[in-house]
């Protein structure tokens, strides 16, 4: 199922990898209003795991979806994550 995210900003990690595009999601995610929602470009595939098992471990935070996309002739990992309060 695909839902559309109206996302209160967008964090772009392409290129970069473990562990960085998690150390960065929670930067963001620690900037964020609660209930906000950070929209996460990786391409990464260890990003799917990793963002998971943080978001999980994470009481503030909400995995709401991720998404496997092409962007540009990559494989991009879209990754919708949710600061609760």
């Amino acid at each position: 199922m695909q839902t559309d995210y109206e996302t209160a900003d967008t964090l772009d990690v392409r290129g970069e990898s473990c562990p960085m595009p998690v150390v960065k999601t929670k930067s963001a995610v620690d900037a964020l209003e609660p209930n906000a929602v950070l929209e996460v470009l990786a391409t990464d595939p260890g990003s799917v795991s990793d963002i998971r098992g943080w978001a999980d471990a994470t009481a503030d935070v909400e995995l709401l979806d991720q998404r496997e996309a092409v962007l540009d002739g990559e494989t991009v990992y879209e990754h919708y994550v949710r600061r609760v309060e």
